[in-house]
């Protein structure tokens, strides 16, 4: 590993290094994607990586390409001590809204950790319910903060999946480029071929309003 990545990597584990000092063992990081596009599921990651995890390229999943994060993935759950997923489908979004749909992930995800935490990273997110875990809360945490970025790389590559599977029955849309999100190209499929199930009513309205 080249030098300024040891130094980039040292720098995001700073949290962490802290938290190991005070003398716990097992850091949680989590983090979500899919909060923002028009069609499919949230997925909540949690992670659970070893004290001396030093991944080659694990950063915020939005600065890695898709080809990178794929192998990121698979390393990163090759490593991990325990992680987890909560997915969280348009309809259940639609029902309880998008914030209160991201937290249910999240709780789901830390009960289907094999090994239990003594603290949670998480990017952002508060008035959670980590099944009685302490938690932090960092704004930008998966920029900030080494599981919280691992954590942002399985949710992504996760739903990605997801959507390339759903790209395969609603091809129209073309999921497998955009993953959902509010793109132009999207929206004119919309306007073209209307909605399909995966969509997310609560989200699309306007489109279809204006349409």
């Amino acid at each position: 590993m080249k030098e300024k990545e040891l130094l980039r990597l040292q720098e995001l584990k700073k949290i962490e290094e802290d938290i190991y000092s005070q003398g716990m063992e097992y850091i949680c990081g989590i983090d979500e994607a899919g909060r923002g596009p028009l069609a499919g599921p949230v997925v909540v990651a949690s992670v659970i990586m070893p004290k001396d995890s030093m991944i080659e390229g694990v950063n915020d999943s939005k600065k890695v390409s898709e080809k990178k994060r794929e192998k990121l993935y698979d390393e990163i759950i090759e490593n991990a001590i325990s992680y987890s997923v909560g997915i969280v489908d348009q309809k259940e979004i639609d029902r309880v809204n998008i914030l209160n749909a991201t937290k249910a992930g999240l709780t789901e995800s830390i009960r289907g950790l094999k090994v239990k935490p003594d603290i949670i990273l998480v990017d952002a997110l508060k008035g959670i319910d980590t099944c009685g875990i302490p938690y932090q809360s960092i704004i930008k945490g998966d920029a900030k903060c080494y599981s919280i970025a691992a954590a942002s790389i399985i949710a992504k590559v996760t739903r990605d999946r997801i959507m390339r599977q759903w790209h395969e029955i609603y091809p129209e849309y073309n999921f497998i480029q955009h993953k959902g999100y509010g793109t132009a190209a999207h929206i004119a499929a919309i306007k073209e071929h209307g909605l399909c199930p995966l969509h997310r009513l609560s989200f699309v309205k306007n489109i279809i309003d204006k349409n």
